[in-house]
């Protein structure tokens, strides 16, 4: 009935018509009760063209693509979640105090790959590195030293994005 009135309809055949197209266009989806909710919608922003950051050159703008930002910074958000950065150790990697990092768990860290690490009871987030069969993490700031494990050392994911925001 509500969404008879949502529709302003008097048929619940043309409600239904109405979810099942919205559930074909991915809009809306069914959980695993039968309940309806909405579909991981996300937005696309053009993709215009190029542009140098070195030598100036010129531009050509004609869009090429619609990009959907989640679904290119997040091949697998079941999987995922965002950190906020706090601290100046990885900004040698462009990694700054404020960023927000998307942390992939479950995925297996191979050597230069940033990670969220936890060391002996403290959470880091470092370069990892094998060095003669041990695990070595290391900041992208030389004011900070090595980090090697002395009794425990987990990986909570690998760092996939950093993501910036310059205007609020």
């Amino acid at each position: 009935a509500e969404m008879m009135d949502l529709f302003e309809v008097r048929s619940k055949s043309v409600v239904f018509y109405w979810i099942e197209k919205l559930i074909e266009k991915g809009i809306l989806e069914k959980d695993a009760q039968g309940f309806l909710k909405l579909s991981g919608v996300s937005f696309g922003i053009p993709l215009v063209g190029n542009v140098a950051a070195g030598i100036p050159s010129s531009a050509e703008e004609s869009t090429r693509d619609i990009l959907s930002m989640d679904e290119y910074l997040v091949t697998r958000p079941e999987a995922s979640f965002l950190l906020r950065v706090t601290g100046d150790s990885m900004i040698g990697a462009g990694i700054m105090e404020g960023d927000l990092v998307i942390v992939e768990r479950e995925r297996t860290p191979r050597s230069g790959d940033i990670v969220l690490a936890e060391v002996d009871g403290r959470w880091t987030m470092k370069y990892f590195r094998r060095q003669g069969g041990k695990v070595v993490l290391e900041a992208a700031n030389p004011a900070y030293p090595a980090i090697c494990p002395r009794e425990e050392l987990k990986i909570g994911g690998v760092i996939t994005a950093s993501v910036r925001k310059y205007l609020m």
